[in-house]
């Protein structure tokens, strides 16, 4: 008998913790205290070059509902489609115009963030309307 684990989704990413803080903004997640003896994050950046800064970052969902989200530096770029991606739910339970304008001012505060619109997709009489996105190094999400 199969039994359900925690599971954490994980990132490959060129800027762990510029990456994370956007997720957090995306999803309403928090991440973790800095290190003992630094007050911010920032300060503890600060003591560091880019390429001598942390190889990883994660960030958690505080009501501990959501998967935690790590995200770790890889010195290769984003280069194809990804295989899989997250669906934020931002329009649940909403049909027709009510959706797509939900969706499309989720749309527009993400991209405020640095998010890119890649396309629209309309209700068709089959399925709802979502929104195709990329965060700010280029990983696919929806907005459903």
């Amino acid at each position: 008998m199969s039994t359900v684990k925690q599971f954490q989704v994980t990132f490959d990413c060129a800027e762990p913790t510029r990456l994370a803080r956007f997720w957090c903004e995306v999803l309403g997640y928090v991440v973790p205290s800095p290190p003992e003896g630094f007050a911010t994050w920032e300060d503890f950046d600060c003591l560091h070059k880019p390429e001598d800064q942390p190889q990883y970052f994660a960030c958690s969902d505080p009501t501990g509902a959501g998967p935690r989200l790590l995200f770790q530096r890889v010195p290769e770029g984003k280069v194809v489609k990804n295989r899989v991606h997250l669906c934020v739910r931002a329009g649940t339970g909403l049909v027709g115009d009510e959706r797509l304008a939900t969706l499309k001012a989720e749309r527009d505060r993400l991209a405020a963030l640095g998010a890119v619109c890649v396309r629209v997709m309309e209700a068709d009489g089959e399925y709802e309307s979502c929104i195709v996105m990329q965060d700010i190094e280029g990983n696919e999400f929806c907005l459903d």
